[in-house]
């Protein structure tokens, strides 16, 4: 682990209950490739098992696995920490429920699953591979809550992450900065979410997120705004896939939603 990786989202995986349809819709509407590894104490569901990398040129960022039971379809972030295990003590004593305990993945590192108390579904990691954080791959992760309400002081605590009071008008939302002070999230308030528990969703870089937005249409994802007809309708850009996991299309090296 490098210390410019603290405070930064290092990793996404995916839980999807159809793993090929999933692995042909993100490399037809991302341009992804694949490679699989075979893991031989499977981190989601114990026993030998492929575990499938997904990769924006020679970049590897997420990974995709088949829902564990207790867990739906969607994406999970990972922040990597220097203490995996006081990271979730943290978590715990300032609102958070813990999902699950610190755990092992040999090769691959130290992680934990959280939800801070919107209930908003999160990892904490502590990697021991040399992958760098996926700049290539992510843009700033987005936040939605059914509220319109974020738990500043819990990320604050947990990551070291803050909200400025001064906000650019030029981002979209509410930036939410790390340790390196540029925006690694954006809060959008705005947008209204009804699901259940506040969630996460990342933002996939692509060079056309107009292009990338018919094609994952025409494959049959769908707007979370409803009767959106294309990506400058409100909402455009976020988007369920087929599995009904929520993410966003960001153009690819702007830096922000």
């Amino acid at each position: 682990m490098t210390t410019s990786k603290t405070g930064q989202i290092v990793w996404h995986d995916l839980f999807t209950s159809n793993r090929e349809r999933t692995i042909a819709f993100y490399e037809s509407v991302a341009g992804w490739s694949y490679q699989f590894e075979r893991a031989t104490d499977f981190a989601w569901g114990g026993g030998e098992k492929d575990f499938v990398l997904a990769l924006s040129g020679d970049e590897a960022g997420a990974g995709f696995a088949e829902t564990p039971p207790s867990f739906e379809n969607g994406w999970i972030a990972y922040v990597e920490v220097a203490d995996v295990d006081a990271a979730v003590a943290l978590a715990e004593k300032h609102g958070g429920a813990i999902v699950r305990q610190p755990f092992d993945v040999p090769g691959v590192g130290r992680n934990a699953l959280v939800r801070d108390p919107l209930g908003a579904l999160v990892g904490i990691s502590l990697s021991r591979h040399d992958f760098p954080v996926p700049h290539q791959q992510f843009g700033p992760e987005v936040y939605l809550s059914e509220e319109a309400g974020f738990p500043e002081a819990f990320y604050a605590q947990v990551f070291g992450w803050r909200v400025p009071q001064s906000q650019k008008p030029e981002h979209r939302g509410i930036a939410i900065v790390g340790p390196l002070r540029e925006p690694l999230a954006f809060h959008r308030p705005e947008i209204q979410y009804t699901g259940s528990q506040a969630t996460w969703l990342p933002s996939i870089n692509v060079s056309s997120p107009e292009k990338a937005w018919q094609t994952a249409e025409a494959l049959g994802a769908r707007s979370l705004a409803k009767n959106a007809t294309g990506p400058s309708e409100k909402y455009g850009l976020i988007l369920c896939d087929t599995d009904g996991a929520i993410f966003r299309l960001s153009e690819a090296q702007t830096g922000s939603p």
